[in-house]
Parts: structure tokens; C-alpha cells; sequence
């Protein structure tokens, strides 16, 4: 490809289509904002490809994961019984803790407090889970848990589940650590050996979300003079394959999707590109014969495999929060990129579409709920009075006549029926309360309730958000509503809430991943 054909094309204004009022954006629109960014100081802007730019139908590849994991698994010895069962694809969300010793999967909040847990599909009551995990700290380091961080990851965490629960009721014995471990090489063999990505690759109409405004993004990017990179852990074959069905034709002007990057690089290996100092290779095709060799710059045109972080900052001549990082994996994309470098990051979080769909929907709900939170902090002042009272009144020591005594021994007794008729209104109003809470968080998810919440507190996905993301928002296309040159700006601790301030997830948090959009 020559440089003519590189050169960037001027699209009118008219088949971009112009960023909207914010104002105007509906929540599922909006960029959300942790950290203060400012756009007219990046230069670079890089994608992540899949759960990124692609935005996979998350149910048909949890179907074909599970399918191709099983077979392999009744390969391995397990009973057949197990390919005929149906495993619910909507269990698992991101954030999940995995006990591979025991067969559980907990959701935990920011402070390592285990608020949901399930043994296999089977949800523990609250005796069992306290006895488990409330009386010691869980440590996830080691070999005992295992984090369902990525979408990449959901089908293993519900066909884990899925399976213990017909082991065990199959009275099966079961090594809950080695089937996970098993589940784990069987899916990775299923990647490996193309029983999943080409059967992905050869219907991507199946499986994933052509967004018609991917190109305008692009574009308008590029149209502010911003350099746009791909950085994605998928191979070549697979990379081209799926570019051409996100972006080939949606722009005459761009004669191929390479034109809308400036630097191509593919099999990167994240985190390690991170972390390790491995060199970059071109990629390069004669005839039917492709080859590797060390590449010593990053050209407009070429394609590149493997590479570090230094070495990409060197060579384009680029560096820290000069770099703007888009990807979906808290872990390989952004919390690797914020930790070993100082490259502002937009985390994409497909599930907030729904999240946010779900706070519209609860919002009367969590009135009454704070109504029935603000009941019970008048009970409870009641009940420490009337507390207080029967003690002093039935303190030892005190000295009365007989008539003083009665009068002391009537107020003491109207004190303790007090007392006990406001400990049984506070467990009816306690049982209410439980009751609307669960009733809310299943309109925003059957097994877990709100992603980026566990009780009152983030969950332990919601606070890694808030640690790692610059930015976060459901889908990359959400940008061609900003500016180039947008001034995301963090909320103020204590600010006044927008129009999502009626939302639950809004309501009982007071901190800065409050759902605050950018303005």
C-alpha cells in the first residue's frame, strides 16, 4: 500500500454526522468520568479489538464456549450425562470470585466482604456464608481463587457452576479445584484449536454487533489531527477478518480499515507487552509465504506483532498521559497500563447499557426503600431512648418510698413494652427492607443484583473502575458525542447530581464512581 493510498481522506462533515448537545444524551450515551482528563493533550489514541471495537453478543459466545468446553471435557472421562445438561448463560458477571476448593462463586464489595455466594447454582443463606468467609479475610492471592474479570471469562464461570451443580446431583464426587482447572485447559484447547474463534470468525453476523458508527468515530478522531493505534491480543488472521467486518465500506473514502490506524500491532501478549521487554516483529506476506522479522520502527501501513511499552513510546515518539488506552479487560488493558505506565485509560463496560436501563427502572422503588432506611433510623432512636430509660429505672441502689417504688417499677415495665414493641417494628420494617432490596437488584440481575454495587458498598468490580478508569463508558462510539478536545472533568466529592441522581446506583453512593457523566 503506497502513501497516496494512506493518505487521510476528507470526509464531509454530513456522512460523519455532528457530536450532539450533551444535554441531549440519554445515560446509556454518556462517558462517565473518574479522573479529570483532557483531550487536547492526547496524541494517541489506542483500541483494544474484542469487547472493544467488537462488541460480541454475549450469549451466543457463552452457547458455543460451553458447548466446545463440555465436549471436551466428556473427552477428558467426565460423564457424558454432563453434555446433555443446559447451563444457564445468564448466570455469571463480571467481578466474580471463584473458590475452586469448595465449588462457590462469590461476589464480594470493595472491602473483601462476601455479599452473594453460590455453591454451584445453589445460593447460600447468610448463616453459611458467614461462617465461610465473614470470620477471616479472603485472600485471593495464591491458588485457592481464581477472579471472572473479562466478558471473555463468563462461559467458564457459568459452566463451572452449572457443572458442580449436576455432579452433585448426580452424587458424582467431585474435586471442585480440578474440575475448574480442567474447565480452564479445556477452554483454552477449545480457543486454541479453532472449535471456538472459527466458527466465530466464519459467521461474525452471529456473533457480533456491527455499531453503524465506528468509522465516524474513527474518523472524527482522526479529523482532529488524534494518531490511532490497534493494540489487540488476537492473531492477524483473526484481527483482519473481524476489522473488515467492523469497518470495510462503512466510509468510501477509506479504501481499508488499516487507513484508520496509524500503528497496527497484533498478537501483543497483554498484560506482558506491559511488563516485559519483548521486541516487535513485522508481519509481512510474500506470495503465500508470510514471515517475522525485528522491527526497528512502527510505519503507517505495516503490521506488527508482540512489542513492549517502551519501546512502542520511543518509537512513536510518544509518552505518557500523551496516550489515551481504549479496552474492555480491567486487568490486561487497563490496570497493567495505569500501574507500568502513565497512559490515560477509557474503560468499556458493555454491561452499563442494561445497568443503566435497570436504575431508570427502580427508581421508585429506591424512594421507598430510603423511606423505609429513614423509618428505621427514627425507630432506632426511639428504642436507645426507651433503652436508656428502663436502665435507669431499674438501676440498683435507688432509695424510694413505697409509692415512689411502684411509680418506678410501672415506668420501668411501660419502658420494656416499649422496648420490645420497637425491636419487633424494627425486624418488620429489617424484612422489608431486605425484601424490596433483593426485588430491586433482580431487575438489574437474577443471580447478582447490580454490577458495579454489593450492598450499600461498590463491588469489588465497581472499585477497581474507579482505581483503574480515567474514563468508562459502554461502547467506544459513545466518544463521536465529545469533542476531540472534550475536558472531562471528575466530580466534586460533595457536587450537586445531574439527572441520574435519581438512580440506585447514584443514590446510596457517595463517592466519585457515582455514575457522574462527563459535561
Amino acid at each position: 500500500m503506497n502513501e497516496a493510498q494512506l493518505k487521510l481522506p476528507n470526509v464531509p462533515d454530513d456522512q460523519v454526522g455532528g457530536a450532539l448537545h450533551l444535554s441531549t444524551l440519554r445515560s446509556h450515551q454518556r462517558v462517565f468520568v473518574n479522573r479529570s482528563l483532557r483531550m487536547e493533550s492526547v496524541e494517541w489514541i489506542g483500541f483494544d479489538m474484542d469487547y472493544t471495537l467488537a462488541i460480541y453478543r454475549q450469549e451466543e459466545i457463552d452457547k458455543l464456549s460451553i458447548e466446545a468446553t463440555v465436549k471436551k471435557l466428556v473427552d477428558r472421562g467426565y460423564p457424558p450425562f454432563l453434555a446433555e445438561a443446559r447451563f444457564d448463560t445468564r448466570f455469571a458477571i463480571r467481578g466474580l470470585l471463584i473458590d475452586k476448593r469448595l465449588g462457590h462463586v462469590l461476589k464480594m464489595d470493595r472491602y473483601r466482604y462476601v455479599g452473594r455466594a453460590y455453591h454451584g447454582m445453589k445460593e447460600l443463606d447468610r448463616e453459611v456464608r458467614h461462617a465461610l468467609y465473614e470470620t477471616r479475610k479472603v485472600r485471593v492471592t495464591g491458588g485457592r481463587y481464581h477472579w471472572i474479570d473479562t466478558l471473555y471469562a463468563l462461559p467458564e464461570a457459568a459452566l463451572y457452576a452449572g457443572a458442580v451443580d449436576v455432579l452433585d446431583a448426580y452424587g458424582v464426587h467431585v474435586d471442585y479445584q480440578q474440575l475448574f482447572d480442567d474447565i480452564r485447559e479445556c477452554i483454552d484447547e477449545a480457543h486454541r484449536d479453532g472449535s471456538i474463534v472459527d466458527v466465530i470468525a466464519n459467521d461474525l453476523p452471529r456473533f457480533v454487533d456491527k455499531d453503524p458508527m465506528l468509522a465516524s468515530t474513527l474518523h472524527k478522531l482522526r479529523s482532529a489531527g488524534k494518531k490511532l493505534f490497534l493494540l489487540t491480543n488476537s492473531r492477524w488472521a483473526y484481527t483482519d477478518r473481524m476489522m473488515k467486518h467492523l469497518l470495510h465500506g462503512a466510509l468510501p473514502e477509506y479504501a481499508s480499515w488499516r487507513q484508520y490506524f496509524d500503528v497496527v500491532s497484533v498478537a501483543a501478549g497483554k498484560p506482558t507487552f506491559f511488563t516485559e521487554k519483548r521486541p516487535f516483529l513485522e508481519r509481512t506476506v510474500d506470495g503465500p509465504t508470510e514471515t517475522t522479522n525485528p522491527a526497528y520502527a512502527l510505519e503507517r501501513g505495516r503490521i506488527y506483532e508482540q512489542g513492549n511499552l517502551k519501546d512502542f513510546e520511543r518509537m512513536i515518539r510518544a509518552y505518557g498521559d500523551a496516550i489515551l488506552y481504549v479496552g474492555d479487560h480491567i486487568f490486561g488493558d487497563i490496570l497493567r497500563s495505569k500501574k507500568d505506565s502513565s497512559w490515560r485509560t477509557v474503560l468499556v463496560v458493555q454491561e452499563m447499557e442494561w445497568e443503566l436501563e435497570a436504575m431508570a427502572r427502580t427508581q421508585d422503588d429506591v424512594a421507598a426503600i430510603d423511606s423505609l432506611a429513614r423509618r428505621r433510623e427514627r425507630l432506632e432512636d426511639e428504642l436507645r431512648y426507651y433503652q436508656g430509660r428502663y436502665r435507669a429505672l431499674t438501676r440498683k441502689g435507688a432509695k424510694d418510698d413505697a409509692e415512689a417504688s411502684g411509680a418506678r417499677a410501672a415506668a420501668a415495665e411501660e419502658s420494656r413494652r416499649a422496648v420490645d414493641g420497637l425491636k419487633a417494628a424494627l425486624r418488620t420494617e429489617e424484612a422489608r427492607a431486605r425484601e424490596m432490596g433483593r426485588r430491586t437488584q433482580e431487575v438489574f440481575h437474577p443471580y447478582w443484583g447490580s454490577l458495579f454495587k454489593q450492598g450499600v458498598e461498590l463491588s469489588s468490580f465497581g472499585d477497581q473502575v474507579e482505581h483503574y478508569a480515567c474514563l468508562y463508558t459502554s461502547r467506544v462510539t459513545n466518544l463521536l458525542h465529545y469533542s476531540p478536545m472534550h475536558m472531562y472533568r471528575s466530580p466534586r466529592p460533595h457536587a450537586a447530581r445531574d439527572d441520574l441522581s435519581g438512580g440506585y446506583i447514584v443514590r446510596v453512593l457517595r463517592s466519585p464512581t457515582s455514575f457522574i457523566p462527563a459535561t
